[in-house]
């Protein structure tokens, strides 16, 4: 009768206790990849410095409408630059498309922290008259700093 392994022919061997990493070290280096190359591309596309704000994120529904004024005033929709004076006609084009009011598109007003506040009333209120009233103002998040 033995009592454990026994060398020699007849010998069991006792089980193996250690996990084997090497599959789930190419999974997660896999997935690191995928994530470090998706990332840039879920960002909007105009750079705009935001300001920041204590309020909370909105639920949507429908893909939003982009408006971003940058630092030097540029007006884009979406990414696409725009002239102010085009500004009117194209807005009411995206209303005429897609309806106003509660049934309207949501429009992401996006301005530079560094730009004048009447410019950026001046593209408020030309979404305003063209009876797209869903606008929100996108901030960054409240920083910590005092």
């Amino acid at each position: 009768m033995g009592m454990g392994p026994v060398s020699g022919r007849g010998s069991r061997r006792a089980p193996m206790a250690d996990i084997n990493v090497t599959p789930l070290v190419d999974v997660m280096l896999v997935l690191l990849i995928i994530f470090m190359v998706t990332a840039p591309l879920m960002l909007a596309g105009v750079p705009v410095d935001l300001p920041e704000s204590s309020a909370g994120a909105l639920d949507q529904e429908k893909e939003p409408v982009q408006v971003s004024l940058d630092g030097e005033g540029k007006l884009y929709l979406d990414e696409q630059e725009v002239q102010m004076s085009a500004m009117d006609a194209r807005f009411a084009e995206i209303a005429a498309k897609s309806g106003t009011g509660k049934d309207g598109p949501q429009v992401f007003l996006r301005a530079d922290r560094a730009l004048d506040y009447g410019r950026v009333m001046a593209v408020m209120g030309a979404l305003n008259h063209a009876g797209l009233n869903k606008v929100a103002l996108v901030t960054m998040g409240e920083s910590k700093s005092p």
